[in-house]
C-alpha cells in the first residue's frame, strides 16, 4: 500500500472510533465528569479540610493530578478493551484482517481513538478542577508528555484484554480487580512518604505511581519517584505492550476461530 493509501486507512479507523465514543458522549464522557466532580467534593473539600496538606500543597491541589490521571487511564482503557472487542463479537474484525492493512496501521488506529477518548475526558475533568482549585504549571512539556504517554500505555492495554477476551464479562475483569486497584494505590490521594519503608518498595512496583507522579511533577513541581527513571519505565511500557499487541494480531490468538 502507498503511504497515502495506508493514512486513509489510518484515518478510517481514527474517525470511527472517535465517533464512536462522541456519538454516545452521554455515556462515555458525561459520567467521568461527575464521577470525577463526587471526588472534589468528597475527598479534595469535605475530606481535604481535614487533613490539610499533603507534600506542602493544600490537600485539594495534591489530589487534582493524580485524578486527572485516573480519568485518562481508565477511559483510554475502556475505550479500546470495549472497542475491540464489539468488532471481534460482531466480527467485523475479518474485514480488517482480510484487508490489505498492516496490522500497525490497525494496532496505531484504535489505539489513538483509545487516547482521544482518555484525553478529551482528562481535558474535561482538567476544566472542572478550576472550580475548586488554581492549578499551576510547573512544567508545560513534562504535564503534557506523561498524559499522552500514559493515553498510549493503556490504550495498548486494553486492546490486549480485549483480543484475549471470550466474553463481556471479560472485558470487566482486568479493569475492576486490577486496573482500579493499581490506581487506588499509585499516589493518587496520597504520597508514598508517608508509608513504612517496606511499603514504600512495594508501591515501587506499581506502574501507575511512576505515571501519577511524573504528572503531578508537571503541575506542582514535586514527586516521589525519579521523574527521569519514570519517563523510561513508560517508554519501555509502551515499547513492549505495542511489540506484543503486534505478535497477537499476526498470530490471530484469540481473533481468528
Amino acid at each position: 500500500m502507498s503511504n497515502k493509501e495506508l493514512w486513509v486507512a489510518f484515518m478510517t479507523i481514527v474517525s470511527r472510533e472517535i465517533r464512536r465514543f462522541t456519538r454516545i458522549w452521554g455515556q462515555t464522557l458525561l459520567p467521568p465528569a461527575i464521577t470525577m466532580t463526587l471526588y472534589f467534593i468528597i475527598f479534595g473539600n469535605l475530606i481535604g479540610s481535614r487533613i490539610g496538606e499533603m507534600g506542602g500543597f493544600d490537600y485539594m491541589e495534591y489530589i487534582v493530578p493524580g485524578l486527572i490521571m485516573m480519568s485518562v487511564i481508565t477511559n483510554s482503557y475502556s475505550n479500546v478493551v470495549s472497542s475491540f472487542y464489539s468488532t471481534k463479537f460482531q466480527r467485523h474484525i475479518e474485514e480488517l484482517l482480510v484487508s490489505p492493512v498492516p496490522n500497525w496501521v490497525i494496532l496505531s488506529g484504535y489505539v489513538v481513538g483509545g487516547s482521544a477518548r482518555g484525553l478529551g475526558v482528562g481535558f474535561i475533568v482538567t476544566c472542572l478542577s478550576l472550580f475548586f482549585t488554581d492549578l499551576q504549571i510547573h512544567n508545560l512539556w513534562v504535564m503534557v508528555t506523561v498524559v499522552l504517554l500514559t493515553a498510549i500505555l493503556f490504550s495498548l492495554g486494553g486492546f490486549i484484554n480485549a483480543v484475549f477476551a471470550n466474553s463481556f464479562d471479560d472485558v470487566s475483569i482486568i479493569p475492576t480487580f486490577v486496573l482500579t486497584p493499581l490506581t487506588y494505590l499509585g499516589g493518587v490521594f496520597y504520597s508514598i512518604s508517608l508509608l513504612p519503608e517496606f511499603w514504600q518498595g512495594v508501591s515501587q512496583l506499581n506502574p501507575i505511581l511512576y505515571m501519577v507522579n511524573t504528572f503531578r511533577f508537571g503541575i506542582l513541581g514535586v514527586s516521589d519517584i525519579d521523574i527521569v527513571f519514570a519517563f523510561s519505565m513508560i517508554i519501555v511500557f509502551i515499547l513492549v505492550l505495542f511489540a506484543y499487541s503486534l505478535h497477537l494480531l499476526s498470530s490471530g490468538r484469540g481473533i481468528r476461530h
